[in-house]
């Protein structure tokens, strides 16, 4: 499949800057999978479309203030983007994506306020290694969130970049198809006979890094952090059928499923062709141009489908990318 296949068209007047209020008043496109129909709704109907022995599997990674301008000795700035920790066996030091990076240099010290940090080596393609004595304190002192570029930084913004569910520290992205969720929605998805199965997926950049690749499957994904708890593995193998909350859900129930370990690093790239596994319905947002979020819905959905409600979202007026609507990818029962 060449990259160019997950081109479309979308006028900027639907990039979506801020998020609705309340967050489950965000629209809802309802794509049928097998008979190919698309419905329209609101977030806070989702419950109407879940069912006793469903498992509705969340994603509870709670997004880091991961972005610090610091300084060189010279006074340039650099902007960092904390990515995950490297482990005791880097002695603490963490990967960074650093913009600008050309005139780095390993052992280059720099400066975020009262705050120190030293290059340890480069990792390639603007990534490093960096080591802060305080690293807590310092993206708790001068750490922002991490907005996409395409959204300007408010505190409305940044309070709102993050699920209503976040508990465990360490994503650099936040798993956008969980805005929309409410307790009041949780609570009615319960109702109908669903239960709740949550893990973890850190988000990096492997998730939002644009293919730059001709042909798609020369893409490389970044590995990113994923947990699927004993609990939440024993509800989603009795559920009669999977529903995940966002393509990150869906990238650590497929790569658990594939690989059985309920710790690790996922490097999996979802694309056409790609045989699905563990999720049988998928919900997300509506996604950029030539992203692996885009080909991870085309595999689910199918190219042509998915290519016809993007046409209808543009054409409906429907709200795209981060704080945009979301759409419900229904496929009836397991897969064989």
């Amino acid at each position: 499949m060449l990259s160019s296949e997950l081109d479309y068209e979308l006028p900027e007047g639907l990039i979506a800057q801020s998020p609705v209020e309340p967050r489950d008043a965000s629209r809802l496109m309802v794509v049928d999978v097998r008979c190919g129909t698309i419905a329209h709704h609101t977030f806070r109907d989702l419950p109407r479309f879940l069912m006793p022995g469903d498992a509705l599997v969340l994603n509870e990674t709670k997004v880091l203030p991961a972005r610090v301008k610091a300084n060189k000795s010279t006074g340039g700035e650099v902007e960092l983007l904390f990515l995950r920790d490297l482990g005791p066996d880097r002695g603490g030091a963490w990967e960074v994506l650093a913009r600008p990076s050309k005139r780095l240099r390993p052992g280059l010290g720099l400066t975020a306020g009262g705050d120190r940090l030293e290059l340890v080596e480069s990792l390639g393609d603007g990534h490093w290694a960096v080591f802060a004595p305080d690293l807590p304190g310092l993206l708790e002192r001068r750490g922002r969130m991490p907005l996409p570029p395409y959204i300007d930084p408010t505190p409305e913004t940044e309070s709102r970049y993050q699920t209503v569910y976040a508990r465990n520290e360490g994503s650099a992205a936040a798993p956008t198809a969980g805005f929309h969720f409410t307790g009041r929605v949780l609570e009615d998805a319960q109702r109908a006979g669903a239960q709740i199965a949550r893990i973890t997926l850190h988000v990096g950049v492997g998730t939002f890094m644009p293919v730059r690749t001709e042909r798609l499957e020369d893409h490389r994904m970044h590995s990113e952090h994923y947990s699927v708890p004993l609990e939440a593995a024993q509800t989603v193998e009795l559920a009669r059928r999977v529903v995940a909350a966002g393509t990150t859900t869906a990238r650590a129930l497929e790569t658990w499923s594939a690989n059985g370990e309920a710790e690790g690093e996922s490097e999996l790239f979802v694309y056409p062709g790609y045989r699905w596994l563990a999720v049988d319905s998928l919900l997300t947002n509506f996604h950029l141009p030539r992203s692996t979020l885009l080909a991870m819905v085309m595999s689910f959905g199918g190219e042509e489908l998915v290519r016809e409600a993007y046409r209808t979202a543009v054409r409906e007026r429907y709200r795209f990318y981060s704080f945009g609507d979301a759409m419900l990818l229904l496929y009836g029962g397991r897969r064989l």
